[in-house]
């Protein structure tokens, strides 16, 4: 495992992590025994950062990160979570001082730490990127010693560019995959200039770029990917990242022709985010440590030759670009 720097947060993070919303929920059911030797096997894999948030099943996987975090004293385990998504309604207003140390608080028992090691702002709505009061809420809960570094998750990459006018915003959080390549032109120049830690969400597309689906398959009724298609429960670009499902399928057959021989399409297209060095860490998910582990064998893939880099390009550009470049 390979680490890189978490922009200017004084950590270095495994650049394959490990993202824990199945944990929680909207994926079909993940045991708790699943879910626990997942994350066990990605610590033992050399992962040391761990994507969670406080609404993934109502605390669950905070929980579970928790029980890690005391099961295991004497490895270094790094922490993101997320607040915001409580908020009920989901309204610029609700991102408060109060608001804000209150889901601090619970993530904080939630976890079982006395700070967090990185707090996100959790897709909020557009305009609370114009929000002073709310940057200022993070400001005091960092100086009370309860945040250690604090960051946003996005939806669109001019949320992206609006966070960083926020001098303390050290991490986003973004959408960035083989079909959402919009972060690459618009965003990760920004990002490098202010040695801004990226975090690359959503790396699969859902499954998209697993590799491993096709036109017959379904998904169950509390999954998101039977239930959001269309952007029902929240953003339609969280699911399958906005890609029409077949459309994804034909794309996924194309991107195949060019994965290295003892690899899997989800292992390139996991290497294909770490070509950018602008990356700290792509944050994949996983059921079960079979997965975990098939996750972080991609980053002993050797680097990816320019020409393959350009037909992945050519792929977005010929299927993929025109639904949803201009919407995210």
């Amino acid at each position: 495992m390979e680490y890189r720097d978490l922009g200017e947060t004084g950590m270095r993070v495994s650049e394959i992590s490990l993202g824990t919303w199945a944990f929680g929920g909207d994926w079909g059911t993940v045991s708790e025994d699943d879910a626990y030797a997942a994350l066990n096997h990605a610590v033992d894999l050399g992962v040391n950062f761990l994507d969670t948030a406080d609404v993934y099943g109502d605390g669950r996987s905070e929980r579970l990160i928790g029980r890690l975090l005391k099961d295991r004293p004497d490895d270094e385990i790094l922490v993101a979570t997320k607040a915001g998504r409580r908020l009920d309604p989901h309204t610029p207003e609700g991102y408060n001082y109060e608001n804000l140390s209150a889901f601090v608080e619970r993530s904080l028992q939630n976890l079982g730490v006395d700070a967090l090691d990185l707090l996100q702002l959790h897709c909020p709505p557009t305009e609370t990127y114009r929000q002073d009061s709310t940057f200022e809420a993070l400001d005091r809960l960092q100086e009370e010693g309860k945040v250690k570094n604090y960051g946003v998750s996005v939806e669109k990459v001019d949320e992206a560019r609006m966070a960083l006018s926020y001098p303390n915003v050290k991490t986003v959080q973004i959408i960035f995959n083989i079909f959402r390549q919009k972060p690459a032109e618009e965003f990760f120049p920004l990002a490098e200039e202010r040695n801004t830690g990226i975090l690359a969400r959503v790396p699969l597309a859902s499954g998209l770029l697993s590799g491993k689906m096709s036109a017959e398959r379904s998904f169950t009724e509390d999954d998101h990917r039977n239930f959001n298609r269309e952007g029902q429960a929240f953003d339609r670009g969280e699911t399958f990242s906005g890609v029409n499902f077949e459309t994804g399928l034909r794309a996924a057959e194309e991107l195949k022709e060019l994965v290295p021989e003892g690899y899997s399409l989800a292992q390139f297209a996991l290497r294909w985010i770490l070509m950018h060095p602008a990356v700290s860490c792509a944050i994949p998910g996983g059921k079960n440590p079979r997965q975990v582990e098939e996750n972080v064998a991609a980053a002993e893939m050797s680097p990816l030759p320019e020409e393959t880099m350009q037909r992945a390009r050519e792929i977005y550009d010929a299927y993929v670009r025109d639904e949803v470049h201009h919407q995210w």
